[in-house]
């Protein structure tokens, strides 16, 4: 018997002995319930195909791809896409499936039990690949039918294909597109920029950064000119002043001595060769464009013309005036060139001295223009870089998209076809039988310690001395002859109860 709940190895092989045939009864029975419930159960069938990722065939350092995402977000993305509701029902109507159940179920209920058909698994990733990304995945659907249930995986792995080869080409597209319209808004602020700093150049010319020492050595070389000019027009007033002072002198002194040649007469020729001797005197002087040169010349052309045109007087004809000397001459000649070097020297004094205020002016706007332009160059710069990155971007993209398009960039690739299964994935003999067999084998080890512990009867010394709660003088052995052995059970019994009675 037992006591607190501990059974030892005599007790063991003693229930053994007596009830060893539930063993073989309770593990037959319940395999042969695995066998007829996988018998009963529907059958499944299971179609899976293998889909890798392909790598794009030109190396991303001379393309980059445009689409970067995580690949493994992107198939969970496209995973939900494809097991929605607008996905799903034309499959349910194409195939005609869960004919019998339409009558019973609504649409979103055959949508939701085919959804959970279709299972999508990850490949997982070797140990020490260096590559994160996805290799590929698993497509496999589940359905009472091989043949359908190879027409549905078949229609979901091309759903797939159709799907991220349409997505990325989308991406691409709208990359490009995006590039496109922010490169044009990016020219138009660049050519604002540009036309900007092309004015601020043209509103200032000569104060910009780049002349300011150019100005400098303007201003250095005007102030020496405006310092020549004065001297210059410091010596023609000198020199204006003493022919002045000269002519006072020569015509004061032609006055004196003019009434005593009043009465005397030149002839015309006399006076003819006066003025030739004149010009001659201011054509070794001066240029013959000089205006004194002219003007004499001028004087001797007339005076020919009236000698010819006059008739000769007799010698009672009143005598010609009498012309200046030469001294005179030359004298009011110096004048006139004096005033005219005067006028000219103040006039270029004056512009000297306006273009000194105006390189002035510029070379003390040079700070503010400076940090103007500084502005405006490093606005135009700031545009302009990132103009040119974004046409860098929009050629990339381009590309890409080229890429895209002529499917040279990551795409799926069947590598096994949708299988079309022989054999019912579930229920599975082998499994539901092993499972009956080791369930009736805990049931008949349950049902063996079970009759262990309700088993109340004393089998050994030490049973009899727990329960009297007295010591055992001696046992009396049980003789074992074929007409008693029928009756042991019995014999025990009574002894006990001798005992007991005792």
């Amino acid at each position: 018997m037992i006591r607190n709940g501990e059974i030892t190895v005599s007790e063991v092989r003693r229930v053994f002995r007596s009830y060893w045939w539930i063993l073989p009864i309770a593990i037959i029975g319940c395999g042969a319930i695995g066998l007829a419930i996988a018998l009963l159960l529907p059958k499944k069938y299971t179609s899976e195909t293998l889909v890798l990722v392909d790598q794009p065939r030109i190396p991303t350092e001379y393309v980059k791809p445009v689409v970067t995402d995580d690949l493994n977000h992107r198939l969970a993305s496209m995973q939900e896409q494809i097991l929605s509701r607008t996905r799903l029902e034309p499959i349910i109507e194409k195939f005609g499936l869960y004919a019998d159940q339409r009558q019973r179920l609504h649409m979103e209920d055959l949508v939701a039990k085919l959804r959970t058909a279709v299972t999508i698994k990850p490949i997982d990733q070797m140990p020490g690949t260096l590559h994160n990304s996805l290799p590929g995945f698993y497509v496999s659907v589940v359905f009472d039918n091989p043949q359908t249930a190879q027409q549905i995986c078949t229609e979901i792995t091309s759903m797939f294909m159709q799907q991220n080869t349409r997505e990325r080409e989308q991406q691409a597209v709208q990359t490009t597109t995006f590039l496109t319209s922010q490169l044009d808004e990016a020219k138009r602020k660049l050519d604002e920029q540009d036309q900007k700093l092309a004015g601020f150049k043209r509103q200032y010319l000569g104060s910009l950064p780049e002349e300011e020492q150019t100005n400098l050595n303007l201003l250095n070389g005007l102030n020496g000119q405006l310092e020549a000019n004065v001297q210059s027009l410091s010596r023609a007033q000198q020199d204006k002043t003493f022919n002045e002072s000269l002519l006072s002198q020569q015509e004061a002194s032609a006055a004196i001595i003019s009434p005593i040649f009043q009465n005397s007469s030149e002839t015309p020729d006399r006076q003819l060769s006066d003025l030739q001797q004149q010009l001659a005197v201011l054509e070794a002087k001066y240029t013959p464009e000089h205006p004194d040169v002219v003007k004499l010349r001028k004087q001797i052309e007339d005076f020919k013309k009236r000698m010819v045109a006059a008739p000769k007087s007799d010698e009672n004809a009143t005598p010609t005036p009498k012309v200046d000397s030469l001294q005179v001459q030359q004298l009011r000649a110096k004048l006139r060139q004096d005033e005219l070097s005067i006028t000219d020297l103040s006039r270029r004094q004056t512009q000297i001295q306006e273009q000194i205020t105006q390189l002035q002016g510029r070379l003390q706007a040079s700070p503010v223009v400076e940090q103007q332009l500084k502005e405006i160059t490093r606005n135009y710069q700031t545009a302009q870089d990132f103009y040119n990155d974004l046409l860098k971007k929009r050629e990339q993209s381009a590309m890409a998209s080229d890429l895209e398009t002529q499917q040279e960039s990551e795409q799926f690739r069947v590598l096994d076809p949708p299988s079309l299964p022989d054999k019912p994935s579930f229920p599975k003999k082998g499994v539901f039988v092993g499972g009956g067999l080791g369930a009736g084998l805990f049931l008949s080890l349950g049902f063996l310690y079970l009759i262990a512990l309700l088993d109340k009867s004393m089998h050994t010394e030490r049973d009899a001395e727990l329960c009297l709660n007295l010591p055992v003088l001696a046992m009396i052995p049980v003789l074992e002859t074929p007409g008693n052995l029928g009756k042991r059970g019995l014999l025990d019994d009574s002894v006990l109860q001798g005992s007991g009675a005792n």
